[in-house]
């Protein structure tokens, strides 16, 4: 007999528990106390009734006397094992061995009872066990989360030059090699980090940041190394500094061209040596860490100046990836702009919106100096200020930055000017960025342009420009 009791109190999403004894009082004693607790909870007289309730649910706790008719409570374990992992077992026998516990133990179960136990061991183990569930199944939930925000779905874009970045991660992702980021602020060097990380050998362990340029320099080696008590004025207890804590993960420097000479001395050592010492310390500590870097700085230009070690550039940067621009793939913007504004749409509870095409055509013409940073928050913009499900183009030039969409202004010289040099210059100059923008692909140019092909073309070969 197979029988299923619910409590008057018990929620849609209290836990269920799956009791297995072939002693009826026993049954009767388990799932009446812990019903009262505001468990769901099923019985079942021996092995086979189990298995074949475990084949149709999935239960956060089984317990289960070892010794039964047919199938033994150890074959019970086994199949709730097999069949949904993260359920705690708990087993309880009136035959103690040791040699059946550690079986027992062997097999997955989380603890083992022995009869006659007392209603508040019960109690107390049982809540243990799903609490210990409950905390499994929120760190699961919170490691799925970063691996979705971590995914190389996040990097979204389908022209040529982010899909050749793209498929250069996936192939360095699962290396030990470092890796030096380079771009402008705002092309998304921390999620290209991120999807590094959890898409390696590592992905289980520390993904840790620090930003290089927002801590002065005694700040910024105890945030790196550590430090020991009474190293320093403040230093009141000893500190693991962020290679210990990244210890076999990754360890992201960001804006590494900011780091200060004598910082960069003490990283060289690590990246060489695979250990470090603490500031202050006396012992020396084994580094097991990756190293992605990122720069917005032109660092060869660093090193000709003496802002950055020669050394230390070779060996960050093992696998350089370069992030375009959002200029420089101006066919990734509409696909942006859909994801942007479907993300806010829903952080701010609005219906759906859509977005006319030449909204989304003024999107496209701008600099975008701040790169994909800038248009999520143009986009955030825009949807927060308008009302109704469709964004025109008004509700986008209300929100673009005036300096990317006004028309060249100039100021007249007490001299005067050469007109025609001066408009030659500017034509010229807004051909070569029509193409740049465009990939070359000179049609597209014309159009930014408002210009026919014909016209355009002419317009080359008047400047030179092939």
């Amino acid at each position: 007999m197979i029988a299923t009791v619910f409590s008057e109190e018990t929620e849609i999403n209290a836990f269920r528990v799956l009791i297995v004894d072939d002693e009826k009082s026993m049954r009767e004693f388990l799932s009446i106390m812990l019903r009262k607790e505001g468990y769901a909870v099923t019985v079942a007289a021996h092995g086979p009734e189990a298995l074949s309730l475990i084949e149709k649910e999935i239960y956060d706790l089984v317990i289960s006397d070892v010794k039964m008719p047919g199938l033994s409570g150890i074959d019970v374990l086994k199949a709730v094992k097999a069949a949904a992992p993260s359920t705690i077992v708990l087993m309880m026998t009136a035959f103690a061995s040791t040699e059946t516990a550690v079986e027992a133990m062997r097999e997955g179960a989380y603890d083992y009872l022995t009869k006659p136990f007392k209603i508040d061991e019960v109690k107390l183990v049982v809540r243990n066990a799903l609490e210990r569930k409950q905390l499994q199944d929120e760190n699961s939930r919170l490691k799925q989360v970063v691996h979705d925000r971590a995914s190389f779905e996040q990097i979204v874009g389908r022209s040529d030059k982010l899909t050749k970045v793209l498929d250069l991660i996936r192939k360095v992702a699962d290396t030990n090699s470092n890796v030096l980021i380079s771009g402008e602020s705002g092309t998304g060097k921390e999620l290209v980090a991120r999807a590094i990380h959890y898409n390696s050998r590592r992905r289980d362990r520390p993904f840790v940041t620090v930003n290089c340029s927002a801590l002065p320099e005694p700040l910024l080696e105890s945030e790196l190394f550590g430090h020991m008590k009474g190293s320093f004025t403040g230093a009141v207890s000893n500190k693991e500094g962020l290679f210990e804590i990244a210890n076999e993960g990754s360890l992201f420097l960001d804006e590494i061209g900011d780091t200060p000479l004598g910082i960069q001395v003490k990283l060289l050592r690590v990246l060489q040596e695979k250990e470090f010492r603490r500031v202050g310390g006396t012992r020396d500590l084994k580094s097991d860490v990756r190293i992605v870097a990122a720069t917005n700085r032109d660092l060869e230009k660093a090193i000709a100046e003496g802002r950055f070690r020669e050394d230390l550039y070779y060996r960050l940067d093992v696998i350089p990836i370069r992030l375009p621009p959002l200029r420089e793939r101006p066919d990734d913007i509409p696909l942006l702009v859909d994801v942007f504004l479907r993300k806010f749409a829903l952080e701010m509870e609005k219906a759906v919106m859509r977005i006319e095409p030449d909204a989304v055509a003024l999107l496209c013409q701008q600099e975008w100096r701040g790169n994909v940073r800038e248009l999520e928050n143009v986009m955030e913009r825009i949807v927060a200020l308008t009302s109704g499900g469709t964004i025109g183009l008004e509700q986008v030039r209300d929100c673009v930055p005036r300096s990317s969409e006004d028309a060249v202004a100039m100021t007249l010289p007490s001299n005067g000017l050469d007109l025609e040099g001066v408009m030659a210059t500017i034509e010229k100059d807004l051909l070569l960025k029509a193409l740049q923008r465009t990939s070359g692909v000179k049609k597209n140019a014309a159009g930014l342009l408002g210009l026919d092909f014909r016209s355009f073309r002419y317009r080359l070969s008047e400047y030179g420009i092939r």
